[in-house]
C-alpha cells in the first residue's frame, strides 16, 4: 500500500517556482497518493483544478493539461504544498475536511458556487443527497441541476462532490478519476460507503 505522505514530481526546467505565479499563470504539480497519482493546478487566487487518478501518472497529467490552458509545472510551496499533503493524507484515511483550502471561483456559475459552498460543510464520513443540496441552496426540486454542478466540479476532494449521493443511497454519477468506482473507493476510505447501484440523479 502506498504511503499517505505525497511524493511530488520534479518540476520541469524553467518552471515557475511557488510564490511567483500570478493570475495570468496557472501552475500545476503532480503528486502520488494511496489512491494513485493526482494533480493540482492553482493561481494566486486559489486552486483552479484537482485531478484524481484515472490511470497512470501520464494519463492523469494529460487529462489535467487538457482541462487547463498552458499550465506550468511548478514545485509547490507554502499553502499549496500544505494542500498537497492534506489531500494525500485524506486519501490515505486521515480525517480532514479541507474546507479552508481556497479555490478560484472565476467562471463558475452562481448556482454551482452555492452548491459547492454547501457541500464543503459535509465532513468526511458523512454524505448528503442531490435533493438535500438543492433544498439547502434554496432551489428545491433542482436535484438534476445539482447533479450537473457536481459533474462540472473542477476541484474534487477539496469540494467533496463524492459525498453527494442519489436518493435511497444510490451512488450517483462521478466525473472524476475512474468514475463511480473512484467515488465508492473514496467513500470507503472515509467510512461512508453507500448501498445501491450507480444512478446519475436522485
Amino acid at each position: 500500500m502506498r504511503s499517505a505522505e505525497p511524493r511530488a514530481a520534479t518540476p520541469a526546467r524553467g518552471s515557475v517556482r511557488a510564490g511567483r505565479e500570478n493570475a495570468a499563470v496557472t501552475a500545476y504539480t503532480m503528486f502520488d497518493t494511496p489512491l494513485g497519482w493526482c494533480a493540482l493546478a492553482w493561481n494566486d487566487r486559489g486552486l483552479v483544478a484537482v485531478e484524481l487518478p484515472g490511470g497512470d501518472r501520464a494519463g492523469t497529467e494529460a487529462h489535467l493539461r487538457g482541462r487547463i490552458a498552458d499550465p506550468v509545472p511548478t514545485e509547490p510551496g507554502g499553502p499549496v504544498a500544505d494542500a498537497v499533503r492534506r489531500i494525500a493524507r485524506l486519501l490515505g484515511g486521515e480525517r480532514d475536511d479541507l474546507r479552508d483550502i481556497p479555490v478560484d471561483p472565476t467562471g463558475i456559475p452562481e448556482f454551482h458556487r452555492r452548491a459547492y459552498e454547501f457541500i464543503r460543510t459535509v465532513p468526511p464520513g458523512e454524505t448528503t443527497t442531490y435533493g438535500e443540496v438543492a433544498r439547502a441552496v434554496g432551489a428545491p426540486g433542482s436535484a438534476q441541476a445539482v447533479g450537473q454542478a457536481m459533474g462540472a466540479n473542477p476541484y474534487p476532494v477539496v469540494v467533496p462532490c463524492h459525498r453527494v449521493l442519489g436518493a435511497g443511497g444510490k451512488v450517483g454519477g462521478f466525473s472524476a478519476g475512474a468514475g463511480a468506482a473512484t467515488k465508492l473507493r473514496m467513500l470507503g476510505i472515509e467510512g461512508a460507503a453507500p448501498g445501491g447501484q450507480p444512478s446519475l440523479f436522485d
